[in-house]
């Protein structure tokens, strides 16, 4: 039997990523993503994501992760309690082991953040041909 351990981050940071182009962000909104964006800025906690959403299933034990990194089992797992405070992944406990998995509702939300509307997409290839 799986269980999930308390998720520190909630969905605060995902309420306030509305596209950056269709709007100008509010003080809150900012300082809503702003802890997501800190969060992947590390060159480590940026590869572990990327190594937890390209694992089977999006999800990884620190144990699947150890092998790609010249750095401790505790340092990794450090990182991934960043990467989960910040609210990008969940964590499941299963038996003596802890799984990561990514959370899809805050990588389409942090995607979506730097997405260009077709306006604004076209507004900025003028200004760059100008």
């Amino acid at each position: 039997m799986s269980k999930s351990l308390p998720d520190p981050a909630g969905d605060a940071g995902l309420a306030c990523c509305v596209p950056l182009a269709r709007e100008p962000i509010s003080a809150e909104s900012a300082a809503g993503v702003a802890p997501m964006l800190k969060a992947v800025a590390d060159p480590t906690r940026l590869r572990l994501l990327s190594l937890v959403l390209s694992h089977e299933g999006s999800e990884a034990c620190v144990c699947d992760l150890l092998p790609y990194f010249d750095l401790s089992q505790p340092t990794i797992s450090h990182h991934l309690k960043v990467l989960h405070e910040a609210g990008l992944l969940d964590r499941e406990k299963r038996g003596t082991w802890v799984f990561y998995l990514a959370r899809p509702e805050a990588m389409a939300a942090l995607g979506s953040l730097f997405a260009l509307s077709s306006s604004a997409s076209t507004a900025a290839l003028a200004g760059a041909s100008a």
